[in-house]
């Protein structure tokens, strides 16, 4: 019986030891392939001839991260820039699917990922005046992706990463950070409640400004950043659990690089 007893504890060690060695090797690999990822723009080169086209067509206001932005796109073309917060873990190519499924299962090679991708709402129109540039990503327990954005729950984090970069193969613009809040996705039944993640083409003045001002009273600090009708905006959103279907999103409005 003590044998019996001796092989089963054993057995059950090994496949302890198993699923623990598949979880780190899980890890660390999604891990890795997130920081392969984030570097990628900068393994975009840059020559003389790119700039030279691009001063020969009249684009003065293109610098080098746009046209790094231009030769990413030659190599999926949904992705449709790059987005970075300065001193974060966020660096990353910024995708446009069909559906807002497709890139939550898929890297920037169409490669199946748990990771997924930073991806833009399906919904967005380019051509909308004071548009949303929605945006989500997965909260990851790896660190990457957008995990980092639960980190301004703290004020001082948000004071020394206030700016967040997002560059098109058109822009390069700057949006400083306006609200931080936490939300959750509502039932169909509640009312009155703040839907931030249907906010994406306003359709008038009023409801932008609805948007604003929710944002800024929903904020967990006040950043004193306020913003009016015809400026941009941009949202980042990723899962949070401080409640069941939780949300955490930062909102910024667009501020041009000097």
């Amino acid at each position: 019986m003590k044998r019996f007893l001796y092989r089963f504890i054993y057995c059950i060690l090994i496949l302890i030891i198993i699923f623990c060695s598949i979880y780190i090797y899980n890890f660390i690999k999604s891990r890795h392939e997130a920081e392969e990822e984030s570097n990628l723009i900068n393994t975009i080169i840059v020559n003389e001839t790119d700039i030279n086209d691009s001063s020969s067509n009249n684009l003065e206001n293109e610098n080098e991260r746009i046209l790094k932005v231009k030769k990413l796109k030659e190599m999926n073309e949904d992705i449709v820039g790059w987005l970075e917060i300065k001193g974060t873990e966020i660096s990353y190519p910024v995708l446009l699917g069909t559906d807002n499924s497709y890139y939550m299962t898929h890297n920037y090679k169409k490669e199946k990922s748990k990771n997924g991708s930073i991806f833009l709402d399906k919904d967005y129109d380019w051509n909308i005046k004071s548009n949303n540039l929605l945006m989500y990503g997965h909260n990851l327990n790896n660190g990457k992706m957008f995990q980092d954005l639960l980190k301004y729950k703290d004020e001082g984090y948000y004071k020394k990463h206030k700016i967040i970069r997002f560059t098109s193969d058109n822009e390069d613009n700057e949006y400083e950070i306006m609200a931080v809040f936490k939300s959750r996705v509502y039932y169909k039944s509640e009312k009155n409640v703040f839907r931030y993640y249907q906010f994406i083409n306003p359709k008038s003045e009023k409801e932008y400004n609805e948007f604003v001002e929710n944002s800024k009273k929903a904020s967990l600090y006040d950043t004193k950043v306020d913003s009016e009708y015809g400026d941009e905006l941009i949202t980042l959103s990723t899962c949070s659990y401080h409640t069941e279907d939780g949300r955490f999103a930062v909102v910024g409005v667009k501020k041009d690089i000097k």
